[in-house]
C-alpha cells in the first residue's frame, strides 16, 4: 500500500493547526488533503486557522470511509475574540453499511462580560431504526440567572425537562418553559 498520500494528509493536518497569535497583521493557515485508502476508501482533513488584532480562530475537519458503506468523521473549532469571549464546538459521527448511524456533539461559549452556555449530546440510529439520545444544555447570565434543561429521545419518544433559578439558588419560573 502507498502511504504517500496519507504522510501527505498528516502532514497538511499539522501544518494547518500550526499556532496563529493575534497581532497587528491578520495571520490566515489553510489546509486540505484528501488520499485513497485500503479497498475504495477515502481520507479528507481539512483545517484553517487565523489571528488578528480581533481574536484568532481554529477549525478542522477529517471523514475517513472504507469503501464498504462505512464512514466516521470528526470536526471542531475554537474562536477567542480580542475582548476576551470564546466559544468552541466538537462533533463526531459514524455511519455503517447496516444502516446504523449516530452523532455526538458539543459546543460552549463564554461571553466577555461573564455569561456561558454549554451543550452536549449524542443520537443514535440502530440496524433496525430504533433512535435514542439525548442533550442536555445549561446557560449562566451575566446577572447569574441560570438555565439547566435536558431532552432525551427514546424509541421516537422525545422527554424534555428545564430549571431556572437566580444568582441566590432560588427557582423562578423558564421562560418558554414546558
Amino acid at each position: 500500500m502507498n502511504k504517500t498520500p496519507i504522510l501527505l494528509a498528516a502532514l497538511t493536518l499539522i501544518g494547518a493547526t500550526a499556532c496563529i497569535v493575534p497581532t497587528a497583521d491578520a495571520q490566515r493557515v489553510r489546509g486540505r488533503a484528501v488520499a485513497s485508502g485500503a479497498e475504495g476508501g477515502r481520507i479528507a482533513v481539512t483545517r484553517a486557522a487565523a489571528g488578528g488584532e480581533r481574536g484568532a480562530y481554529a477549525r478542522g475537519r477529517k471523514v475517513v470511509s472504507d469503501g464498504q458503506g462505512n464512514a466516521a468523521g470528526r470536526s471542531g473549532g475554537y474562536a477567542q475574540g480580542a475582548n476576551g469571549a470564546s466559544a468552541g464546538r466538537r462533533g463526531s459521527f459514524y455511519r455503517n453499511a447496516d444502516g446504523s448511524a449516530g452523532r455526538q456533539a458539543s459546543a460552549f461559549v463564554q461571553g466577555a462580560n461573564g455569561g456561558s452556555a454549554s451543550t452536549s449530546g449524542s443520537i443514535a440510529r440502530d440496524a433496525d431504526g430504533s433512535v435514542n439520545g439525548s442533550r442536555s444544555t445549561s446557560a449562566t447570565g451575566a446577572s447569574g440567572n441560570s438555565y439547566n434543561g435536558s431532552t432525551t429521545v427514546t424509541d421516537g419518544q422525545v422527554n424534555r425537562t428545564a430549571t431556572c433559578s437566580n444568582a441566590a439558588g432560588e427557582a423562578i419560573d423558564c421562560r418558554g418553559g414546558d
